[in-house]
């Protein structure tokens, strides 16, 4: 059976600069202990073990954030910001407590989350496209003075009602389904000509997207590795599924059924932003040895 690897398979940029960053503060001697991460510092339930496993500790605050740092900023050494970003509340509280904190923020987000706070200032009405509750769109909405109108689905942009008098901003979720964005954009360009749509989906999932719908054509099966709380890996594995009945989801190699391959001749291997090397080399070693 021939095996393709995905060349965007694994941790992106924004990814890999955050672990490496958590990972270089735990060896630190004059980095003040315990590190805690606000929420998963990447959406893999294996990464955050591993991270754990030296000694990093998750947070996972019920309240709002000022009363969790309130009860809990005694127990926080550094405070580390995840590669989604944050809102700019965490700064605030961070500076008010004195609290040591480490943001890993993805510059891609910083980037839009500027823009955000840029469009508010000037009282532009912003549309976010993308997941409301994912992380990273919290973020920006909150850098955008929670006054954004969020495009989801369908239906949202079917129900959009925007002010025509009021100038627009269009931004994007950084790991959206790209062909979604540029469909929701046409229409809001279209309904109101003088919206502003800026391209804000990065570069490793623009690539990812774009690959994954050629090896769909080009393989009898997809697997995309991923945790199930990863939207840029979930959402390889709805494109994927689009164009090809044979594509499957899975978050480690034990989860591979031989039954999948029966027959086949052709198998591509693609997998999320936030899936480490270690996993993707286990499961081509265990397709190997099928």
């Amino acid at each position: 059976m021939q095996i393709t690897l995905s060349k965007h398979a694994g941790f992106c940029e924004g990814v890999q600069r955050a672990y490496s960053m958590v990972e270089k503060l735990t060896q630190d001697p004059i980095v003040k202990k315990p590190i805690c991460v606000l929420g998963d510092l990447v959406h893999n339930g294996e990464v955050v073990a591993r991270l754990e496993k030296i000694g990093v500790r998750k947070l996972d605050p019920k309240e709002s954030l000022e009363e969790f740092i309130t009860k809990n900023k005694e127990q926080i050494g550094t405070l580390v910001i995840t590669a989604h970003g944050a809102g700019p509340k965490i700064y605030e509280l961070s500076k008010k407590y004195q609290i040591d904190l480490v943001d890993t923020t993805c510059p891609r987000v910083i980037k839009v989350q500027r823009l955000a706070k840029n469009f508010f200032e000037k009282n532009v009405q912003i549309v976010i496209i993308g997941e409301k509750n994912h992380k990273e769109v919290v973020g920006i909405f909150q850098w955008g003075g929670e006054s954004a109108i969020f495009v989801e689905t369908e239906k949202d942009l079917k129900d959009l009602n925007l002010d025509p008098n009021k100038e627009i901003a269009v931004l994007s979720q950084t790991t959206q389904d790209q062909e979604f964005v540029k469909r929701a954009a046409a229409q809001i360009s279209k309904k109101y000509p003088k919206a502003q749509i800026l391209d804000s989906i990065c570069l490793a999932t623009h690539e990812r997207q774009s690959e994954i719908s050629q090896l769909t054509k080009n393989n009898e099966v997809v697997i995309i590795i991923g945790d199930p709380a990863s939207s840029n890996s979930k959402r390889l594995f709805e494109i994927a599924k689009r164009s090809n009945k044979n594509s499957y989801f899975i978050q480690k190699a034990q989860q591979l059924e031989q039954k999948w391959f029966s027959g086949k001749k052709t198998v591509a291997i693609t997998a999320g932003a936030s899936t480490p090397a270690w996993i993707i080399e286990e499961v081509v070693l265990k397709l190997k040895n099928l």
